[in-house]
């Protein structure tokens, strides 16, 4: 008994804080973003708090130059609504290299209801997810506990599996910082790191051409 306990407490002080996300940022946060390190942009978000309503609001822009010349751009624009740890609304409009998304998604008593509209279809589809779905965007903690999550670019529902990977001593842009580290697998395929506050502090996944993208906090 005395050791169960004894490990019980060791996985509570692995894990990262989800006691709410508005707990564990300021009015900002700041990533520098990098392409096989070759600084490509940034990846940044603010946080809007007023009683338990949360507003965040991701802006991404990246621009892959091959001799001077831009051969790859992607903008991401995205607003969540909380209150409390309830999702109540997301909206997010992506340009990937040229081709739009667009996600409009609003929370029911019962669902959340989803318009999403992909590149080359005329209408958005509407599809009706779970309640409690959260979105794809890094900076939330309690992603680790998910097995779906809402693809914020494309709107659908991924499956995914979340392994831990221990605690590590992670280097961003102004020293090093003790995180857990975490691999995302399935319909979203990533590693993250969250510190002790259940802050999000990097990120590494590969993309479509092989190459690997880095987010480093700034700080």
């Amino acid at each position: 008994m005395i050791s169960q306990a004894i490990l019980a407490i060791t996985l509570l002080s692995a894990a990262p804080a989800l006691a709410g996300p508005e707990l564990a940022y300021g009015p900002e946060i700041k990533f520098a973003a990098f392409r096989n390190g070759e600084h490509i942009g940034s990846h940044r978000l603010t946080f809007e708090k007023e009683g338990d309503r949360l507003v965040v609001t991701t802006s991404i822009d990246l621009a892959v130059k091959v001799i001077g010349i831009t051969a790859y751009r992607y903008t991401h624009r995205s607003r969540e609504t909380w209150f409390g740890e309830e999702l109540h609304s997301f909206d997010s409009q992506t340009d990937d290299n040229g081709k739009p998304y667009t996600v409009r998604a609003r929370r029911n008593p019962l669902d959340l209801e989803v318009e999403r509209k992909a590149p080359g279809t005329a209408a958005l589809q509407q599809v009706i997810m779970p309640a409690d779905l959260l979105p794809s965007t890094h900076w939330n903690a309690r992603q680790t506990a998910q097995g779906f999550l809402l693809n914020a670019q494309k709107g659908t529902k991924e499956e995914i599996a979340v392994t831990s990977l221990g605690r590590e001593s992670v280097k961003t842009m102004s020293g090093f910082v003790p995180a857990m580290h975490y691999r995302y697998e399935g319909g979203v395929q990533m590693e993250q790191w969250f510190d002790d506050w259940g802050r999000w502090i990097k990120s590494r996944f590969v993309v479509s051409d092989g190459s690997t993208i880095e987010y480093l906090l700034q700080e």
